[in-house]
């Protein structure tokens, strides 16, 4: 798909195409940075409920996904960004609800409180 803006529209999208050329899905692999899988898996759950989901990335260290990157700050907020859409995300209706544990709320307040916000929806 090439014209999606978003993983929900990427997800409608590859559906529909699929749906066009009669193409049966039992399953779906969705690609996507390691810290995003969570929220793709949720996000693929709502809109496709019906297919298994399997959620994979490459495998790179945070500190080799850092240094491909080039800078910490970005990856930090990009990473609470993402935490608070796993929330944000299910009370909008994009996705399906997700148990976020106590030590990684406590994480994610931790690091909103020394500024990591940009990334915030």
């Amino acid at each position: 798909d090439t014209q999606a803006t978003n993983t929900g529209q990427n997800i409608k999208y590859a559906r529909a195409l699929l749906a066009e050329h009669q193409v049966p899905a039992r399953s779906v692999i969705l690609m996507s940075r390691p810290y995003q899988q969570r929220r793709a898996y949720a996000t693929c759950k709502k809109l496709w409920p019906e297919v298994d989901v399997i959620c994979a990335s490459h495998q790179l260290s945070l500190d080799g996904y850092v240094a491909s990157i080039g800078d910490t700050k970005k990856v930090m907020d990009m990473l609470v960004g993402d935490t608070q859409r796993i929330d944000r995300y299910a009370e909008l209706g994009y996705a399906i609800p997700q148990h976020i544990p106590d030590q990684v709320r406590a994480a994610y307040t931790r690091l909103l409180d020394a500024g990591f916000t940009s990334r915030l929806v």
